[in-house]
């Protein structure tokens, strides 16, 4: 099946895949651009799956002040490599979710980490499985998946805080 190159672009363009990679899944989905997002989806939660076990000890600490300076957010996030962590894509990724955490206030990144007995439910107060802020219809795990395949790398988040003022 031949394939566009315009349609190949407009893929990259959508989903940040590779160029080979937007190739096969449009040729795997006979040319459906709504199933080639999806197939590359899938295959880049595949590949984050690879990865999860490799030590990422890079990345950055980012700051986040929301407007009028009554909440701020300090994370950590991390990465294999430097070069990575110095990447718009990472530090879009560390902002975004600095801004999470001040927008949703999560006591916990997972729910394996709530302590026996603590009510808690993990849509509102743990990290990694809530929904987006910018896009619900993903949790915060998908959106680092979906990073971990741009960039080919590890990434995790180590901790964070968060401080409001008068609380």
């Amino acid at each position: 099946m031949e394939i566009a190159t315009t349609t190949i672009k407009e893929l990259r363009n959508q989903t940040s895949a590779g160029v080979m990679a937007c190739r096969a899944a449009l040729i795997e989905a006979k040319g459906d651009m709504t199933e080639a997002v999806k197939l590359l989806e899938k295959q880049s939660l595949v590949e984050a799956r690879k990865k999860v076990d490799r030590q990422a000890s890079q990345g950055l600490v980012e700051a986040y002040i929301h407007t009028g300076g009554r909440i701020g957010v300090l994370i950590e996030v991390n990465c294999e490599t430097d070069f990575v962590a110095n990447t718009d894509e990472f530090k879009s990724l560390a902002h975004n979710l600095a801004m999470q955490v001040a927008a949703q206030d999560p006591c916990y990144l997972t729910p394996e980490e709530v302590p026996e007995g603590t009510e808690c439910h993990p849509e509102t107060d743990c990290l990694l499985v809530q929904p987006f802020i910018k896009d619900p219809t993903k949790n915060i795990q998908d959106i680092i998946s979906e990073t971990i395949a741009k960039t080919g790398e590890n990434i995790k988040i180590r901790r964070f805080a968060r401080y409001e003022l008068g609380v």
